[in-house]
């Protein structure tokens, strides 16, 4: 798969699993509408994806979100291999995103820093 191609499927999976996430068909009780997809990262031969996802919330909320998601990975393959129109759905694994905490944290520090 070319680069452009794997981009476009990168941002179309990312877009529908959020958008089922976000309507609240993913019924595990530990993935809130709060959870977030920060990126999606798809192998060059499109057979499996990793999907970084991000919460507002502590490292234990962060984890059992992931959990949750990766509980209901078969599930979100299949919703999300109905809407696209791709010949075959990657496997998606998904894995806590501290990323964006860790940036905050690090801006609080600087800001600490200036007089």
């Amino acid at each position: 798969m070319d680069e452009l191609r794997r981009r476009k499927v990168e941002d179309e999976l990312r877009d529908e699993i959020a958008g089922l996430i976000l309507r609240g068909e993913v019924k595990d009780p530990r993935v809130g509408t709060l959870v977030s997809i920060t990126r999606v990262e798809v192998a060059r031969d499109a057979s499996h994806a990793r999907v970084h996802v991000s919460v507002i919330g502590d490292d234990s909320t962060l984890e059992a979100a992931a959990a949750g998601l990766n509980r209901a990975a078969g599930f979100i393959q299949g919703a999300v291999g109905k809407r696209l129109r791709i010949r075959s759905t990657p496997r998606l694994v998904f894995e806590a995103d501290r990323g964006i905490r860790e940036g905050f944290e690090m801006t609080e520090k600087l800001k600490g820093l200036l007089p």
